[in-house]
């Protein structure tokens, strides 16, 4: 059999190399590294959160959320949770409970609840925690809550300042105290509003979604 020349050798590995490459940015192919799936999304996630928060609302901060539960994927499911806001059973049925008018389904995998569901579970948290120093201090506390429970944002808060620790501030300060939690869970909590704060909020600020927190 002929052999390939060296310099079809060449195009071909050219090609393959090509055609991987596509393949690992596929989802990420679009201005400001926003995901692909993210785009079907956009207005349905703009227009629910302003009808929750005004026409102020956080926009890019939810939508750095939602990258970071599911990335977009309304069939993501992990060991307690589903869909792309990532509500487990039983808070998604409080949420039906706290807002049968709107959410009595409780159907987390249904982007449309999803979305709802997100963005006044959000509003609920950011209204609980007004003592923060900062709105971005405020964010990391409801992401944390979000993430955790706000019962434990109470607990960490309470041991903070038992420490001497200022407990309007969560960098630096609550952010380092646990509680009482397991270390792979308290791991996961402080990891979870950095990533989204951080790291993927400014890349839906560059993309156009809505403005950033400082």
């Amino acid at each position: 059999m002929r052999q390939p020349s060296d310099t079809l050798k060449a195009l071909l590995l050219a090609i393959g190399t090509i055609v991987t490459l596509l393949a690992v940015c596929a989802p990420f192919a679009h201005a400001g590294g926003v995901p692909r799936a993210a785009q079907q999304y956009q207005r349905d996630l703009v227009r629910t959160a302003q009808n929750v928060w005004g026409l102020g609302a956080p926009v890019a901060i939810l939508a750095a959320q939602v990258h970071q539960e599911s990335g977009w994927k309304t069939d993501a499911k992990s060991a307690y949770a589903s869909g792309l806001a990532q509500f487990t059973p039983a808070t998604a049925k409080d949420m039906a409970r706290l807002y049968p008018a709107e959410l009595r389904d409780a159907a987390p995998t249904n982007p449309a609840w999803a979305l709802l569901a997100l963005c006044r579970y959000d509003l609920q948290l950011y209204t609980a925690v007004s003592y923060a120093a900062t709105d971005l201090d405020r964010w990391a506390f409801v992401l944390s809550g979000y993430n955790g429970g706000p019962g434990w944002v109470t607990r960490d808060r309470a041991k903070a300042r038992a420490q001497g620790l200022n407990p309007a501030f969560w960098w630096d300060n609550v952010e380092v105290v646990n509680a009482g939690r397991a270390p792979q869970f308290w791991n996961e909590n402080r990891g979870y509003p950095r990533r989204i704060l951080l790291l993927l909020l400014p890349v839906y600020v560059k993309a156009g979604w809505g403005k950033g927190v400082k």
